[in-house]
């Protein structure tokens, strides 16, 4: 995270940290930039995530989990 920020980021990515790395993490970049959390995320923990003090979350679960639906358009000429 050093590297990040003395390399001017505007976000740093929290991948995959336990919810006491997340807080020590924001504590430590300390609004010198964002904060996303991401990685093993999902609806049953996302509210703990936020209580960390990250800026963003990204729940992959939303799209990989979601159920697909197959739809056709078929054109008829005349």
């Amino acid at each position: 995270m050093q590297r990040a920020l003395e390399a001017g980021a505007d976000i740093i990515l929290l991948d995959n940290m336990s919810l006491e790395e997340l807080r020590t993490a924001v504590q430590w970049v300390n609004h010198r930039a964002k904060t996303e959390a991401s990685g093993g995320i999902d609806l049953g923990n996302v509210r703990a995530v936020a209580e960390t003090g990250v800026d963003f979350i990204s729940v992959g679960a939303l799209t990989h989990s979601a159920r697909s639906v197959d739809i056709a358009l078929d054109f008829v000429t005349q």
